[in-house]
């Protein structure tokens, strides 16, 4: 069964990649495209080249995902909660998408970030999700060391863009409103490319580098106490020392969620330096604003306890850790796409017009009651034979 993991965890990875690839090549051009083909090709290739030499030093080939496991027999009851998450995030990013792609006039640079967030809020749950439903319901809990450091690179890498996202919607919403005249100049596609690919080579090489180390080191234990393969949950199970694993841990937080939170915060800066002069139209940009900004501080919190609760010795119960690392990952798929299309009036009014189309069509197509009664059998009218001999002629 964890071979079929393996199989599945690379089948996704490369339909996400290419996916993404031909999203975003519809508004961050074309060379966005070939720069993550060329990542995710240069990467399978060091995933094959490096799994001999993983199978060769660790010791353990097979581990055990345990979260929650302090509950014992309540396991099986998280399973209603985490299941509901999970439809209402399904649901709603793909209602997001649905409403952005399918009309025309949504097709500006701030509502295709939005669809491409949403994209990531759809797909990020896929990945561990499922799998953590049929621990809690069937105990299923094998996964291989290959399909465990897969996993693991596609959370955090994820994870990852997710705030990265973030960022470039600050600097959409900065370019709108500090130099509206430049806007769409500075949003397209070859020029706003300059600002995506430094973020996504940044977030593959720390991803890299952090799953990279974690897969070289000798595991003594194969429990791992969480729901799904998470960096320090793994490190922990290490036989030798780990304070490379745990430093480098801390400089992927420094420099992309952390980062990520000061460049927003920069931009907010400007931005709210020059609303008084921008009218209107700056006031009303300032509100999509302030929703990023409500956004980024529940991830930023939400990543920080994560993060931290791993390195530093509190008596913090090991499902807390489990509860606030799952979090991390599923409240900004569940919420995001809620926040966005409650606070943004465009997305909000498209989705009710596509809702109540879905209810009119329903109703439309609803067979109606007939209140007439039917008879059983109708009376037929028959024609009254001709008495008329045949080959006699009528005078005329």
């Amino acid at each position: 069964m964890h071979y079929l993991s393996i199989y599945l965890s690379i089948y996704l990875s490369i339909y996400l990649s290419i996916y993404l690839s031909i999203y975003l090549s519809i508004y961050l051009s074309i060379y966005l495209s070939i720069y993550l083909s060329i990542y995710l090709s240069i990467y399978l290739s060091l995933c094959l080249q490096l799994t001999n030499r993983i199978l060769n030093v660790s010791s353990h080939r097979l581990f055990l995902l345990d979260g929650f496991g302090d509950l014992g027999a309540l396991r099986s009851v998280l399973f209603l909660p985490f299941f509901f998450h999970f439809v209402v995030s399904l649901s709603a990013t793909s209602l997001l998408l649905l409403v952005v792609v399918s009309n025309q006039s949504l097709h500006s640079p701030m509502y295709l970030l939005m669809a491409s967030m949403a994209a990531v809020d759809l797909s990020l749950p896929l990945f561990f999700v499922p799998d953590m439903l049929l621990n809690f319901l069937l105990g299923r809990r094998s996964i291989s060391l290959i399909g465990c450091l897969l996993q693991m690179h596609l959370l955090h890498f994820l994870g990852a863009l997710q705030s990265t996202l973030l960022v470039w919607m600050a600097l959409d919403r900065y370019f709108a409103i500090c130099t509206p005249l430049s806007y769409h100049q500075q949003m397209a596609p070859r020029r706003f490319s300059r600002f995506v690919v430094p973020l996504v080579l940044r977030n593959a090489v720390m991803v890299s580098l952090l799953v990279g180390l974690t897969g070289m080191l000798r595991f003594c234990g194969n429990v791992i106490q969480h729901c799904f393969c998470e960096h320090m949950a793994l490190v922990e199970l290490s036989c030798g020392p780990t304070s490379t694993n745990s430093l480098l841990g801390l400089l992927a937080l420094a420099f992309i969620p952390v980062t990520n939170f000061l460049l927003i915060f920069a931009s907010y800066v400007l931005i709210f330096g020059s609303v008084p002069r921008s009218g209107r139209a700056g006031v009303r940009a300032l509100h999509t604003c302030v929703t990023h900004l409500l956004v980024m501080l529940v991830s930023l919190a939400v990543v920080l306890v994560a993060f931290l609760s791993y390195r530093i010795r509190t008596s913090l119960p090991v499902s807390c850790r489990v509860f606030f690392s799952s979090m991390y990952l599923l409240l900004p798929s569940c919420f995001n796409p809620i926040i966005y299309g409650v606070r943004t009036k465009e997305i909000r009014q498209h989705i009710l017009k596509t809702l109540s189309c879905c209810s009119r069509t329903r109703t439309l197509t609803r067979p109606e009651p007939s209140t007439e009664p039917q008879n059983l059998k109708e009376p037929t009218n028959q024609p009254e034979s001709s008495t008329e001999p045949e080959g006699t002629t009528k005078p005329t």
